[in-house]
This record gives structure tokens, C-alpha cells and sequence, in this order.
């Protein structure tokens, strides 16, 4: 009897994990992906995480811009120019031997600050910048600003043709105070 008993718990338990695993196998059946589907699924996420990577790397590249077959931003060090503004009168000249083809300006009133091209504020910049030795001057008017900060740009070449290029506020900006 107690032979008998043992045999039929074993039986019961193994009858339950035959159970549990046709469940198991069962579940498995309906909730899996098909082989192709998930193939599909995988190419695609690999296709965009490289448009991604490829995205980013040529945004770290950059585009290089030449004048004078040097690195922009190495002529942007050779330009020297010379400004003054009084009674709403802007003077601008190029001593140096870069043409400065625009320039932009910062104004500054109270904590904020607008960037805008020179050439937007008056009709007189000349449309071929200033070259070397050559000045300009005009009445602008700067309403509450208390400071203005000239940005010289420059005129280079790339592989696309002739590109802008904005020489660094910091290094190469001049300040004036109104």
C-alpha cells in the first residue's frame, strides 16, 4: 500500500510538470515572432542606428573652408580692422590685408543679445566688403544698447563654391561700448 502510494504521488507530480511544460511550450507557440519578422526588425534597426552614426560623423567633420589656400579660421587671425561709433555714426576700417567681405553685429542690451548681419541695418556696406585700406561709415542707430560687438566675415571657397564664414566672437569680435 504505501509502494502504491508513492508510485501514484509520482505519477501526480509527473503529470503536472508534463502539464506545465505543454503550457509553457504552448505560450511560447502563440507569443513568439516568426523567424522572418524578426529578421526584418533586425536589418532595420541596424539600417538606422548607421543613418544615425553617418548623420553624426559628418556633422563632426564639418565643411572646410579655404581663402588664401589656408583654413579659414587661420585668416580669420590675419585680419586687423579698426572701428569707432559716436553720435550714431559707425566707422569701419580694414588695415589689414584680408578683405572682410561682411560683418555681423552683436547688440547687447541688458542681458540679451542679437546677432544681426551689417548689411541688413544699412544699404551703404559695400556688396564687395571692405577690402584692404578701404572704410566705411554710416548713421545707425543702436536704440538701448549698451554694448555692440563687430564680427568679422570673411569670403572662401569649398568644395560647393564660395561659402561665409564668421570669424570667432571671442578671439576676433571688437567690442564698443554706447
Amino acid at each position: 500500500m504505501l509502494l502504491s502510494t508513492l508510485k501514484f504521488k509520482q505519477d501526480i507530480k509527473i503529470y503536472k510538470y508534463e502539464n506545465l511544460f505543454k503550457k509553457m511550450k504552448r505560450g511560447l507557440n502563440n507569443k513568439g515572432v516568426s523567424p522572418v519578422i524578426a529578421t526584418i526588425l533586425l536589418v532595420g534597426i541596424v539600417l538606422v542606428m548607421g543613418l544615425i552614426i553617418f548623420v553624426w560623423l559628418r556633422g563632426l567633420a564639418g565643411e572646410t573652408i579655404t581663402k588664401f589656400d589656408k583654413n579659414a579660421e587661420l585668416v580669420c587671425e590675419e585680419i586687423q580692422f579698426e572701428a569707432s561709433y559716436s553720435i550714431g555714426e559707425l566707422s569701419i576700417s580694414n588695415i589689414g590685408n584680408v578683405p572682410i567681405f561682411q560683418m555681423k553685429v552683436k547688440v547687447s542690451n541688458k542681458g540679451n543679445f542679437e546677432t544681426i548681419n551689417l548689411d541688413t541695418l544699412t544699404e551703404s556696406w559695400p556688396d564687395v566688403g571692405l577690402n584692404q585700406g578701404t572704410s566705411f561709415s554710416d548713421t545707425i542707430t543702436f536704440s538701448d544698447a549698451e554694448e555692440i560687438v563687430l564680427i568679422p566675415v570673411i569670403l572662401g571657397s569649398s568644395k560647393e563654391g564660395e561659402k561665409t564664414f564668421t570669424c570667432d566672437e571671442a578671439r576676433f569680435g571688437y567690442g564698443i561700448s554706447l
